[in-house]
């Protein structure tokens, strides 16, 4: 029973981050959304150090467990509106090509550049 108290809590957490994100959005009327204030936020103060990494990662790990589950109303949208995406097809697959390369291309690099820097840290 107490690590799912754990995770609930932890999984709280980042909710209160998004939160947080929400109230900055709201408050400075800024054009970014609420939720990516909040996770910038969380970021900076995971990598600071502020917050450790082992006070939120089961429940972290959980939610990622189930993350396919978020992107069923999503393609429930795009299905539901298709009409919308008809016809538009030529202009679309070059879009969702090079976001898709790009996104790929931006992971990769973030992903060398903490492992090398990961290392160097444990030395």
């Amino acid at each position: 029973m107490f690590t799912w108290t754990k995770r609930i809590l932890q999984i709280a957490v980042l909710f209160l981050f998004y939160y947080i994100g929400e109230a900055i959005q709201a408050y400075f009327s800024l054009v970014i959304p609420g939720s990516i204030i909040g996770m910038l936020l969380f970021f900076l103060l995971l990598t600071a150090q502020v917050i450790k990494i082992d006070w939120v990662e089961e429940g972290i790990d959980f939610i990622i467990k189930d993350m396919p589950i978020f992107f069923v109303p999503v393609t429930v949208g795009i299905i539901q509106y298709f009409d919308f995406f008809y016809g538009k097809g030529i202009i679309m697959i070059p879009s969702i090509i090079l976001s898709t390369i790009f996104v790929i291309a931006i992971a990769g690099l973030l992903t060398q550049f903490t492992l090398k820097n990961g290392d160097n840290r444990n030395e």
